[in-house]
């Protein structure tokens, strides 16, 4: 069904029958519970202080009352959250700095580790560029400036290989 075609169905329903619909979906399907939850009582603090926890445990699980003791170092629990905000609407200064933080946390766990996997650089890069498409997509590029110079600052001290792509990231942030 198209979106023309759920409009002109919805539109032949009365008000009655639309909230039927609606309870019915809060019922039934768990995102539009989660979202009808969010859009009426946000909390995104909490879920930001949820999400930090989790990406926090990927990295340092005995620091976060694990009982797992060797870290996961996933970069895919801080893209699910990331994506899930973007679903519910989470005001996108909240978003960027989950993006932000998820590499900075990388950045301890690298300065106090040593990894020799060369995707887990790549890795980062993607997240850093992916957060600096969505700052300059979302005009938000003086808020978050001082945190993405010090992320890059950070892998060339640590001396990652791709330092070339993270100065290449933020080329677009100098004009």
């Amino acid at each position: 069904m198209s979106k023309r075609d759920l409009k002109k169905y919805l539109n032949e329903l009365n008000k009655e029958q639309l909230e039927e619909q609606i309870i019915e979906l809060y019922e039934k399907f768990s995102p539009v519970k989660v979202f009808y939850d969010f859009v009426f009582n946000p909390k995104e603090e909490t879920l930001l202080q949820e999400c930090k926890l989790k990406i926090s445990h990927e990295y340092f699980p005995l620091q976060t009352r694990s009982k797992r003791k060797k870290p996961k170092i996933r970069r895919s629990v801080a893209q699910k959250y990331i994506k899930h905000f973007m679903l519910l609407g989470v005001d996108p200064f909240v978003i960027v700095d989950v993006m932000l933080y998820n590499i900075e946390i990388a950045q301890t766990f690298a300065s106090e580790n040593t990894i020799n996997q060369e995707l887990f650089y790549k890795s980062m890069h993607n997240s850093f560029d992916q957060a600096i498409k969505y700052i300059i997509s979302n005009g938000i590029i003086s808020e978050f400036k001082t945190r993405i110079f010090s992320i890059v600052e950070e892998v060339k001290e640590q001396k990652w290989k791709n330092i070339t792509d993270f100065k290449a990231s933020i080329e677009i942030l100098h004009d």
